[in-house]
């Protein structure tokens, strides 16, 4: 496994980034730039979705509900619990982003939780809070479908 890092804190960058940056192979895996490239991309990610529950927020508290039409009322209500659904799946994520971040100060972040095996550059770059490899992944998720049917 990685060997772990000094502490950090969340809002204390790790490395300098030179502009356009990005984590490559041809480096050695989870080093200070290739941890703060991903520290910087997970932070994003956290400020987006606080912005848009932030605006959800917002917005249903503007809506008002009074419509006397109840055509107006109950297409208002359907928007409001389909927002509130995907709000509570990014609540989830943030708590994803949160572990990764968690991940990155500990020094572990990039390495799979099950098999301690560096998780591909490729994997993280498309879903930063990934956890384990795609071969343990896919092997949790038919151990999942298994105990799901029994």
């Amino acid at each position: 496994m990685g060997t772990p890092k000094s502490s950090t804190s969340v809002d204390t960058p790790i490395a300098a980034l030179p502009e356009g940056y990005k984590p490559s192979a041809n480096e050695d895996f989870m080093n200070d730039r290739q941890r703060e490239y991903f520290r910087q991309k997970l932070l994003a990610w956290r400020a987006e979705l606080l912005d848009e529950a932030n605006q959800t927020i917002a917005n249903l508290s503007t809506e008002s509900l009074h419509k006397p039409d109840h055509m107006d009322r109950a297409q208002i209500e359907s928007a409001a619990a389909l927002d509130l659904r995907t709000r509570d799946r990014e609540r989830k994520l943030l708590q994803k982003i949160e572990s990764a971040l968690r991940r990155i100060e500990d020094g572990t972040f990039g390495y799979c939780t099950e098999t301690d095996e560096p998780i591909s550059l490729a994997r993280l770059e498309a879903r930063p809070i990934a956890s384990m490899s795609l071969q343990a992944q896919e092997q949790h998720e038919r151990m999942e479908r298994v105990h799901r049917d029994d």
